[in-house]
């Protein structure tokens, strides 16, 4: 089941469970569209796995599987991975 995290590890965004700009990778790393086409130039900082839009877990569902309320952010940012 996919945790849902609540915002972007990159820049903090808010990303609510409904979010058409959320994006994971494999290991369900979180990031908003703007960092992960952006600074991250499509590839997780934390893994090197390309993402993935995140999808949407239907309205009805989530009292039943709720989205996780613990904000992962990187503590050093995210550095942009496409100057190396």
């Amino acid at each position: 089941m996919l945790a849902l995290r609540p915002n972007c590890e990159c820049c903090d965004k808010d990303l609510p469970t409904d979010s058409r700009e959320a994006m994971i990778c494999t290991f369900e790393c979180t990031f908003c569209a703007d960092c992960a086409e952006g600074p991250l130039g499509g590839v997780c900082p934390n893994c090197g796995g390309d993402f993935t839009r995140r999808p949407v877990r239907p309205a009805v569902l989530l009292e039943k599987y709720p989205a996780s309320t613990e904000r992962v952010l990187k503590s050093d940012g995210c550095a942009d991975t496409r100057a190396a």
